[in-house]
């Protein structure tokens, strides 16, 4: 049975394309701020469930969909008459489902968004790259979302900020006027590496700290792992192209801390199956979803090698999903080259004294002081 599209928003057009819980969530946040919302779901049943039940029950238990939601397992009817196309599907199937869509995009001009946090494992391109070379599209017509975005919590509506990124600041603008309501702000930047591999280093990081955490250890290791980690995702970052000051907003700081310290992070289960002795391939069949921190992994590493970045937890993260570390071992906080004590970098490369984090909070303070405002980086 094909589900009875029900349009209700005033606002643009859009299609998500994947009806996971973030997704889901995502297209809620659309269509609670006006847009008018069909979902593509792979499985008929799911596109049924969202379009007639308003619910999710496999990926959002408990929560209550908008009325004006609608879903299909169809792509036609899915993009028809689309707006804007966000795109929701594990990253490392990304690029075949792409291909079912390009024929369905040739010849338009909408903004494409990526609500994905991965790197594909067999060309270490981030989505972005792998958007651009399979829809062969202009680079300004794609945006990526990012932030701390734990997909149930805001599916609660609890209050939550996002940043847009995009080459283009005028596709930024127009997709965060669309990703806005009361409960879900959206800022802007033009620094889209940085705001991409912000959210897949962050994943890294948070498998590390679920790794100890599964093994008992206690808030010290894991502020010290996460601290460490900053300065890790930066280097690399950096080295990659980005901006600093992204990793040090929404898309590095923000999710990081989320990410790290909530038990509905999927890399910090999966990490925290890891620490208590679970094998790789018993974690990736205890998962309900995908966790993208464990795929990207290894295209990390690699990217990390040809840039010469030195990535101690990455590493140690590596080494105990190989099964070459015992979890309890693993301490990538002390791992230095010698014994000699060494400054502690706090920002790309430099020691400082005062740090990144330091400016990274009085960064968010400032943010949140004038109104989502700041001289530089995500803009609101």
């Amino acid at each position: 049975m094909t589900p009875k599209r029900t349009h209700a928003g005033t606002g643009p057009r859009v299609a998500v394309i994947g009806a996971g819980s973030w997704g889901t969530t995502f297209g809620k946040i659309l269509a609670d701020g006006g847009a008018q919302v069909t979902m593509w779901a792979r499985r008929p049943e799911l596109a049924h469930e969202i379009a007639e039940a308003k619910r999710n029950s496999k990926y959002l238990p408990g929560i209550n969909l908008p009325r004006t939601m609608d879903a299909t397992h169809e792509l036609t009817r899915a993009l028809d008459g689309a707006q804007q196309v966000y795109l929701s599907v594990p990253s490392q199937t990304l690029r075949e489902n792409l291909r079912d869509l390009r024929p369905l995009l040739e010849g338009t001009d909408m903004p494409l968004i990526s609500l994905m946090k991965g790197v594909e494992r067999s060309t270490s391109l981030r989505m972005s790259q792998v958007i651009e070379q399979e829809l062969r599209c202009d680079p300004a017509r794609i945006a990526v979302a990012s932030g701390p975005n734990l997909a149930l919590e805001i599916a609660r509506e609890q209050p939550t900020a996002a940043v847009i990124a995009s080459l283009s600041e005028e596709t930024a603008d127009a997709v965060a006027r669309t990703a806005r309501n009361s409960y879900f702000r959206s800022f802007v930047n033009t620094d889209v590496i940085g705001t991409e591999f912000g959210g897949v280093l962050k994943n890294l990081i948070a498998v590390a700290i679920g790794i100890v955490d599964g093994v008992g250890y206690g808030e010290n290791t894991k502020a010290s792992i996460i601290t460490r980690g900053l300065v890790e995702m930066t280097d690399f970052a950096v080295a990659n192209g980005a901006q600093p000051s992204t990793l040090q907003g929404l898309a590095g700081l923000g999710d990081l801390i989320a990410t790290c310290q909530s038990p509905l992070s999927r890399n910090n289960t999966a990490g925290r199956l890891l620490g208590q002795g679970y094998k790789f391939q018993d974690v990736v069949k205890q998962m309900n979803q995908t966790a993208e921190g464990l795929a990207s992994v290894a295209p990390v590493l690699q990217l990390a090698h040809e840039a010469d970045v030195h990535m101690p937890i990455v590493e140690q993260v590596k080494m105990v999903l190989d099964g070459k570390m015992d979890p309890r071992d693993i301490a990538p906080h002390l791992t230095t080259d010698d014994d000699t004590p060494q400054g502690e970098r706090t920002e790309h490369g430099q020691a400082d004294g005062g740090g990144a984090l330091r400016r990274a909070f009085q960064r968010a303070f400032d943010q949140f002081r004038h109104g989502g405002r700041s001289a530089g980086g995500d803009r609101s």
